[in-house]
Order: structure tokens, then C-alpha cells, then sequence
């Protein structure tokens, strides 16, 4: 079966040739049929030309846009541009290392799952800065209130069969930080098999979220997701 790795990101010259690289190499030698898109959010600086520079395979896509849109739809578009069985996306710092990329390619396959997500519950947090750990658990928290029935939707790596997630995210909206949880409501509406896995953080840095005004913005979506999704 063939795996889509799908990696949005955003400003990121300084890290998106060593991650090209690392991935292609990772891929490479674990996989016999994949592909990896990267998604360019409409960045500042140089970062698709770099990518574009350190891609040595084929079956690398290079794709974006000129106006930064925001996570949630650079991971749309990399999705529905995908053609693999198995479509599995993760942040461009690869924060969770890439033995998690085949970990989650096997839990979908061997478990027979539409979407799996990513549950730092446990020790996933173990050195996050104090703020970051409040904030992320405070935002779940708000999360259940609005219908979340699972640990942790804001993890930054997921895997969903193929033709699913295409199907999925051909109805998603929301182009910023909620869309993960738009994309599980629209799952779930689709009666979708939804499992978790644990995951912990390998690779740390600074967060670009702003807490107060991010929230915020947050909190507003959530209730337009929330009208959007009864109406499918």
C-alpha cells in the first residue's frame, strides 16, 4: 500500500532542506511505495525554493500557494492533492521524529482504522514549557466542552486512509489552529473508525502561537465549526 507523508509549513527555510532530506532518506528506506508533499503556506521568505533545491526523488511533491493561509489548509491541500492508501501528516519540524510516520502507517493498516490521532496524554508533554503544557490542556478542556470525546486533537501528527481523508477534507472549512477538530466532527459524522496512539515530543522549539489572541480566535471558530458541521 502506498503512503502520502504530508508536511505544511510556514517560514521555514532555516529547517525544510534537512527535513526534506531526512524524510526522503526515511522513506526511502522503509517504504517500497510512497510519496511526500510539501505544502508551502504561502511563506516570506525562501522556504519553497529550498525545498524545491534539496528534493532528490520523484515522488517528492513540492506545492503551495502565495498567500499564507494557515496550517489547516496547507494540510488540506497537501491531502487532496495525495494518492497514497495510507496519508499520514505531520509538522515540518518533524517534532515527533519519523519512526512515528510508520508507527502510525501500521496502527491504521493493522487496525483497520479511518483516522488515527496522535495522544500526548501520558509523558508526550515531558519538557514542554510550563505555559505551552497549561495552554494545550486548558484548550482541551474547552475542547470536550464542545463535543471532543478524545485525549488530545490538537497533536500535530495523524494518519488516515487514503480515500477517507480525501473524503473528509474535501468538507473541511476552517484554514487555522481548529481545523483538527473540525476534521474529527466531520469524521465522525462520517462514521468513521477513530483510534489513538501515544506519541511524545523529540524535537522542541518555540511556539509561533500567540495564547491570548490565538485562543480567542479559536474559541470563535469552534462555535462556526460546531453550526457548520450539523448542517452536513
Amino acid at each position: 500500500m502506498k503512503l502520502s507523508l504530508v508536511i505544511p509549513g510556514y517560514n521555514e527555510e532555516k529547517i525544510i532542506a534537512s527535513t526534506i532530506e531526512q524524510c526522503e532518506s526515511y522513506l526511502s528506506q522503509n517504504f517500497t511505495d510512497f510519496e511526500l508533499i510539501f505544502v508551502d503556506d504561502g511563506s516570506r521568505d525562501n522556504t519553497k525554493q529550498v525545498a524545491m533545491d534539496a528534493s532528490k526523488l520523484k515522488s517528492t511533491k513540492i506545492i503551495g500557494y502565495p498567500a499564507n493561509k494557515g496550517k489547516g489548509c496547507a494540510v488540506r491541500t497537501g491531502i487532496l492533492a495525495s494518492e497514497g492508501d495510507i496519508v499520514v501528516y505531520t509538522d515540518a519540524d518533524l517534532a515527533f521524529g519519523l519512526d512515528v510516520v510508520k508507527r502510525a502507517y501500521n496502527e491504521v493498516d493493522g487496525r483497520k482504522l479511518d483516522l488515527l490521532l496522535g495522544s500526548r496524554q501520558n509523558d508526550g508533554y515531558e519538557n514542554y514549557p510550563f505555559i505551552r503544557k497549561v495552554a494545550s490542556k486548558v484548550f482541551l478542556m474547552v475542547l470536550r466542552v464542545f463535543g471532543l470525546k478524545y485525549s488530545d486533537s490538537q497533536c500535530g501528527i495523524k494518519g488516515l486512509r487514503g480515500d477517507f481523508a480525501r473524503k473528509v477534507f474535501a468538507k473541511c472549512t476552517t484554514d487555522r489552529f481548529a481545523f483538527d477538530f473540525e476534521m474529527i466532527l466531520i469524521a465522525e459524522k462520517m462514521k468513521g473508525k477513530i483510534g489513538e496512539f501515544e506519541v511524545k515530543i523529540v524535537n522542541h522549539r518555540e511556539s509561533s502561537v500567540n495564547i491570548i489572541k490565538d485562543s480567542i480566535n479559536m474559541l470563535k471558530e469552534l462555535v462556526r465549526i460546531k453550526k457548520y458541521v450539523r448542517k452536513i
